[in-house]
């Protein structure tokens, strides 16, 4: 049966996509660096493709798995377009791959950049950047004085005839690799701030690109990676009970595929994942390691062992490549449980609407409108408003507001947000929520009364205490499960409020005291940092140096003196 597009939801996060077929016949595997946009065009009236028609009728399904950014997506594509062979699939051209940093297994070790490395040398890789590669040998190779490929030795560096001294070098070349660059940031960081004292800025750039290139090459070895020699990782996510078990397979290094387990998940992890790995290894040999969230018994330990025929280790990584592997498989199972939750919530959703309706005996609960106010020891004073349609969420109808006023109090603040919100309003919603209590709702009275609004507008007020709703000419109703919009329209409006109170604070506590310069703004500001590496150089910039930046000019650079001075 043709996939419907009207079926498929996948997340707005980039990975690969594969059509596939009722047996679980890999068609097609595609990357994006937005899935969720990327699936659209299979389904638009005139594809970008001739073949998507017929991909689109000869498959029964779309699967996917999210990755951490697009390089790894396009890696992950390419690697599973060589294990299935999918029939819609140009053949590649070439045989290009993805480089490898590697280091020899000779009796004088050389480092290398290769895209196929001898198969005995030690490798780490593949890099999706690079020019990224290439900088980091660039740097080991002058730091640690190790050989190239050619044997040559770093410009500069004399050869010791001991060789004791040279596989010292090698080991501290391959911890880096390994991801443990401490000791070498920590040094590029001291060269930095040596260049940066000494006005060198140029120089003390170069050391900030290359701490980049660093952390930056160190960190892409999720997609491929030695480690992943007979490992499966199994990531999990919930939504009340509502649960998702994904088993990432890796063989050979490489990533191979997913398998997916909806389930009811009771509050212990470990359980629900021993129970789903119960029943997935219960017909395939488990592999040497598994990777798990949470411990599992010892009798699940046994039971893989004797499964596999030998030791299967199983452990929870913190760190390092098999971390990152593991929080991937996690990623993957949030994303499950989101599409599937999204799929169901309409009638959720709906059920919550109706409930509400018949709990205050309104007509209508379609269109509901609620206020929050946030504040700060009197500072940065805020309010917003959320909107809900047929109990989802509107975004496009939030509302935020810094209050103008001397007001101090709550009421007051609120009183006077509401006034500016009722002058811009074209639809009047079928119910106002205010984040408060008695008083709140005599306030809102009081305020449509002297609008002549007071029979326009139906509004509560929601305390927190005992989660109460208070109505005009109605007793107090103390929320159950029937009340459920409710709550959740005053936590939106809560959470809302607080992130924009969160940005203005932030905006007046990290403001650079150079943006009080007349005439020099964010962009201004930043070219100076570039231009000068850093806050120092700018501090220690003389008049010449200043105008010359681009943007600045004399009066600027005048004004910056007289500042800083």
């Amino acid at each position: 049966m043709p996939v419907d597009g009207a079926d498929v939801h996948l997340p707005a996060k980039p990975g690969v996509y594969l059509f596939k077929q009722i047996d679980g016949t890999v068609m097609y595997v595609g990357k994006a660096s937005i899935l969720k946009e990327r699936i659209r065009s299979y389904f638009s009236k005139n594809p970008d493709r001739q073949m998507i028609p017929d991909l689109v009728e000869n498959s029964d399904y779309i699967d996917y798995i999210v990755t951490q950014n697009p390089s790894e997506a396009l890696m992950l594509e390419r690697q599973l377009i060589r294990k299935h062979k999918p029939r819609y699939n140009s053949l590649l051209k070439d045989d290009k791959s993805y480089p490898f940093i590697a280091i020899t297994s000779e009796e004088i070790p050389r480092i290398m950049y290769s895209r196929h490395p001898p198969t005995d040398a030690t490798r780490w890789g593949p890099f999706p950047d690079a020019g990224a590669a290439k900088r980091v040998i660039q740097l080991l190779r002058r730091h640690f004085g190790i050989r190239d490929e050619r044997n040559n030795l770093p410009f500069g560096y004399i050869e010791s005839e001991d060789k004791g001294r040279y596989e010292l070098r090698i080991n501290a070349v391959k911890s880096v690799l390994d991801g443990n660059a401490t000791i070498l940031i920590q040094s590029l960081q001291s060269e930095m701030d040596e260049h940066s004292r000494n006005l060198r800025y140029e120089a003390a750039a170069k050391s900030r690109d290359l701490i980049a290139a660093v952390q930056q090459t160190i960190s892409q070895q999720i997609i491929h990676s030695r480690f992943y020699q007979d490992c499966d990782a199994v990531g999990f996510h919930s939504v009340g009970d509502r649960g998702m078990i994904v088993i990432l397979h890796t063989k050979d290094g490489i990533i191979q595929g997913q398998v997916e387990y909806p389930l009811i998940h009771r509050g212990d992890i470990g359980e629900s994942v021993s129970l789903v790995m119960s029943e997935h290894y219960s017909s395939r040999k488990p592999p040497r390691r598994l990777l798990v969230p949470s411990p599992v018994s010892n009798w699940m330990n046994q039971w893989v062992s004797d499964r596999r025929g030998g030791a299967v280790e199983i452990r929870v990584p913190l760190r390092g490549d098999l971390a990152k592997l593991r929080s991937m498989a996690d990623a993957n199972a949030k994303f499950h449980v989101e599409m599937n939750i999204g799929k169901t919530s309409t009638n959720i959703e709906k059920m919550s609407v109706e409930d509400a309706v018949k709990l205050i005996g309104a007509e209508s609960l379609d269109y509901v409108v609620c206020f929050d106010m946030a504040q700060l020891q009197g500072e940065e004073r805020v309010g917003a408003c959320i909107s809900l349609r047929k109990g989802k969420t509107s975004k496009k109808e939030y509302r935020t507001f810094t209050v103008k006023t001397v007001a101090k109090d709550d009421l007051r603040m609120m009183e006077e947000v509401l006034s500016r919100w009722l002058k811009r309003q074209n639809e009047w919603p079928d119910l106002v929520l205010l984040d408060g209590g008695e008083t709140h709702l005599n306030m809102m009275k009081n305020l449509l009364t002297s609008k002549n609004l007071e029979n326009e507008i139906n509004y509560a007020a929601l305390a927190k205490k005992e989660e109460t709703l208070f109505l005009p000419n109605q007793e107090p109703i103390i929320l159950d499960r029937r009340g459920r919009l409710f709550t959740f329209a005053r936590d939106e409006a809560h959470r809302f409020v607080n992130k924009f109170h969160r940005k203005k604070r932030s905006h007046t506590s990290i403001k650079d005291p150079l943006e009080n310069v007349p005439g020099l703004g964010a962009k201004k500001l930043q070219n100076l940092l570039r231009h000068f590496g850093g806050r120092k150089g700018i501090d220690h910039a003389t008049f010449e140096e200043l105008k010359n930046v681009p943007g600045i000019g004399n009066q600027m650079a005048k004004r910056i003196i007289k500042h800083l001075n």
